[in-house]
């Protein structure tokens, strides 16, 4: 299968380029600004710095791509969603952060309304979920190190009790997705601490 992360050089990119390369036979396409500088291409990875705002640059980078994994933050991410969107990737994983449905129970202040820095997420969210891509978009807390079975999932339209999350349980529920493409397939889901 050939996998394509945007934001290879962040450190969950960098996680989970590490996890496929040592449990999968996956060929990975890493992509960020300078993922040529951080990787060396060989017979499982190519690694090209692409900014992911270029569409055009983009559209060349995921071809023949059946996954595309998002692991990127920051203003532009509706301008990348859209930019993924055009690309009309097989299956198309999106993380971003809990709080864009305004659904943190205990964490109201990090809610989209009332936290300004969420706009661009939301906005971002809202363009994969009426896009007719096969998406699965993984809000997530504040990362850290933990337990990689410490979470609890909620779907969209359940509240979320914790706003913290551990980066292994991330791992672990991104993997299970690479393996199984069916699974959460559609839907936006919460991973956070129990």
């Amino acid at each position: 299968m050939n996998i394509a992360i945007l934001g290879a050089t962040g450190n969950f990119g960098i996680a989970l380029t590490s996890k496929l390369l040592a449990f999968t036979d996956h060929k990975l396409t890493l992509i960020s600004r300078n993922a040529a500088n951080k990787f060396e291409d060989n017979h499982r990875i190519r690694a090209l710095n692409v900014n992911a705002t270029d569409v055009r640059a983009l559209k060349k980078a995921l071809k023949d791509q059946d996954i595309v994994y998002c692991a990127i933050s920051g203003d532009y991410l509706p301008v990348i969603a859209d930019n993924i969107i055009s690309c009309k990737p097989k299956r198309f994983i999106y993380m971003t952060t809990v709080g864009v449905y305004n659904e943190l129970e205990n964490a109201k202040h990090l809610n989209v309304d009332n936290e300004p820095l969420q706009i661009p997420n939301q906005y971002a969210v809202n363009l994969i979920e009426e896009s007719d891509v096969n998406y699965t978009i993984l809000r997530l807390g504040l990362m850290e190190h933990g337990d990689e079975d410490d979470y609890v999932i909620t779907e969209k339209g359940e509240g979320v009790r914790t706003h913290n999350t551990t980066s292994e349980s991330v791992l672990k529920i991104a993997m299970e997705i690479i393996d199984d493409p069916e699974l959460y397939s559609r839907k936006s889901i919460s991973i956070t601490k129990k």
